[in-house]
């Protein structure tokens, strides 16, 4: 009799330790996976405002060219109605 009770209480022990661990990978799973979504998350964020800042700086340099050229085209169609006006050659210096 006191084998077949060490028997059953060895068996009752490995069958609940089993069971209790069991359960603890499959919470560490779920932590794990909140920890990778909000990693994931973040990265995507970051990546977004790259993107965002890099297009913000092309938009800006490219407007900043084209107010440029169009004060340098205005300047020099001025130059040219004035010497029109003037009656001068539109490519003599000024």
């Amino acid at each position: 009799m006191h084998i077949r009770k060490t028997g059953i209480f060895f068996l009752t022990a490995v069958l609940a330790f089993g069971m209790s661990s069991a359960f603890a990978p499959a919470q560490d799973g779920a932590k794990q996976d909140m920890k990778n979504a909000g990693q994931e998350t973040k990265n995507a964020a970051k990546d977004t405002g790259h993107g965002v800042s890099k297009g913000t700086q092309k938009a800006y340099h490219k407007t900043k060219r084209g107010t440029k050229k169009a004060y340098h085209k205005t300047v020099k169609g001025t130059k040219h109605a004035v010497n029109k006006v003037e009656g001068k050659p539109s490519d003599a210096p000024q």
